[in-house]
């Protein structure tokens, strides 16, 4: 069972703010839209519809959004369906980062996104050249305040998680990509309703930042990653020391 770092903490509080601002209803949509385009709109028959809707409803997304998303995707809905697309890069230090972007517009996204980097002491990666330092998981979180590590441990066990750790505010337990919604149901059954289960990208071999300016300088490029609007998720291979991250915070 993995220990928490502080920097994990800063990115959820942040990941919170969002949520305040409403940009994560928008992402929701978004990945609704893209699940019920690909898979069809019966959530029974299309696993990852079935984990959007799951995970927007875990941050209370009104039912009429989840509908409106769902019908855009089916083209029941007049308007344009937005494609999925995942970018590779390079930012300060040798970090490495990947951002998944759901847009309307293949050409305008990359162009935007290579401004972003290039403006902030990032480049654009080769296809292939940063993904391999990272792998896919699902992730289900629960509030770290519903129990103890021993709890935890024995329920990821039990449910069949591959691993559980505490960021500072919630449990996270990792799974196989094609056991998420199960053990996500698993821990429903026992009584705990997740805050959040979603598909990520996790670093193999996270790179330690312990110069403040070097992590400034990552920490902002995350940042603006994150704020573009065709922007779904950020992943990156940098973790932060704790004694940097609290200047940071």
């Amino acid at each position: 069972m993995a220990g928490h770092n502080k920097w994990s903490k800063v990115k959820h509080i942040k990941a919170v703010v969002d949520a305040k601002r409403g940009k994560i209803f928008s992402k929701f949509s978004k990945e609704i839209t893209i699940a019920a385009k690909l898979g069809g709109a019966n959530a029974d028959m299309n696993p990852r519809l079935r984990t959007a809707i799951l995970a927007a409803k875990a941050q209370n997304m009104p039912n009429d959004n989840i509908d409106r998303a769902i019908k855009k995707g089916t083209g029941e809905l007049e308007g344009a369906i937005p494609d999925e697309a995942l970018y590779e890069a390079y930012g300060p230090g040798g970090t490495a980062f990947l951002i998944e972007v759901v847009t309307d517009n293949r050409n305008r996204a990359p162009a935007d996104l290579r401004s972003l980097l290039n403006k902030n002491h990032g480049t654009f990666a080769d296809a292939g050249s940063v993904s391999y330092q990272f792998q896919r998981k699902g992730e289900i979180r629960l509030p770290e305040s519903a129990f103890d590590e021993d709890t935890a441990t024995e329920l990821a066990l039990e449910c069949g998680a591959d691993d559980v750790s505490s960021d500072g505010e919630d449990w996270v337990f990792l799974t196989p990509v094609e056991s998420l919604f199960q053990v996500g149901t698993a821990l429903k059954d026992k009584g705990h309703e997740p805050r959040g289960q979603n598909l990520v990208y996790l670093a193999e071999n996270p790179l330690l930042l312990t110069d403040l300016e070097l992590a400034k300088q990552v920490v902002n490029l995350h940042e603006v990653l994150s704020d573009y609007d065709d922007t779904q998720n950020v992943y990156s291979n940098f973790n932060i020391a704790d004694e940097i991250a609290d200047q940071l915070a």
